[in-house]
């Protein structure tokens, strides 16, 4: 199946302009959903916009954007309005400035994009962008209109691709030294060697399995459930809590040795 792609447009460095098309690079539409029911009938719920005044619902064409001036008192924005400021970085992604990879703090990436040429004729002009980034290890810096907001975007190259990242704004962004500054600067030396066996005990190759979803499966499970009996059955009882500690002071000492010993047993018995 040929990909669906969220946005067509330009990809423009200096006098180099090529085609490209971008989509999420990440997606939730395997997600379950649910649609909100009568629970009386069974059809489902839908919901319009009614005028706050009159009561009565309001067509799809007399929809308008309003700006707030005062109480009950707007400056009414048709999409036509909007149309006509559109920024230029509606259609153009336009590099502006190269800054190195790692400068970019983890925290500012908000959502990634996949970029690529939209037709053979750009692929040349794209691949040289790409590969320049590649070899100076910088990544592009720009903007782009997403849901008419303009937003600041950072283009990483990837493979044979461009990952384009939107990024989060400066006052989005809270600092850490507000919350890790209580925090001891340096750890138990004695204690730090137990967490390194842990941690080379507990080592393994990345896969996509570890961060599953298991809501998402025990939710298909009961919808299947519930298909096959086509009416819910009665939830078993829970297993009794267990007993609580009877102190939640631990010696983290007695504690780590115990979970290396126990993580070897474990390994040794399988």
């Amino acid at each position: 199946m040929a990909p669906r792609y969220y946005w067509k447009g330009y990809l423009k460095l200096s006098l180099v302009t090529c085609p490209v098309a971008m989509t999420p690079a990440t997606s939730e539409s395997e997600k379950v959903r649910f649609h909100t029911l009568n629970k009386d009938t069974g059809n489902r719920v839908v919901s319009q916009y009614v005028d706050s005044i009159t009561g009565k619902p309001v067509k799809d064409e007399n929809e308008a954007k309003g700006y707030a001036r005062g109480e009950n008192d707007y400056i009414i924005l048709t999409d036509d309005d909007l149309d006509r400021v559109a920024l230029d970085t509606v259609k153009t992604i336009d590099i502006d400035k190269f800054v190195p990879a790692e400068s970019i703090e983890w925290v500012y990436l908000e959502k990634p994009h996949y970029l690529m040429p939209d037709d053979a004729v750009g692929n040349e002009a794209f691949a040289v962008i790409r590969d320049a980034m590649k070899s100076d290890g910088v990544v592009g810096v720009s903007k782009l209109v997403m849901g008419r907001r303009e937003r600041a975007v950072i283009l990483e190259p990837r493979d044979q691709g461009i990952v384009l990242w939107s990024l989060r704004y400066g006052d989005e962004v809270r600092p850490e030294e507000s919350y890790f500054e209580d925090i001891d600067d340096e750890a138990d030396p004695d204690l730090v060697p137990l967490v390194q066996k842990l941690i080379k005990q507990k080592s393994a190759h990345w896969s996509s399995d570890m961060v599953s979803d298991p809501i998402q499966t025990s939710l298909l499970k009961l919808i299947e459930e519930k298909r096959k009996a086509l009416k819910p059955k009665k939830a078993a009882k829970g297993k009794a809590a267990e007993a609580a500690p009877t102190s939640n002071v631990v010696n983290i000492m007695d504690a780590l040795r115990k979970s290396v010993q126990a993580d070897l047993k474990g390994r040794k018995a399988g």
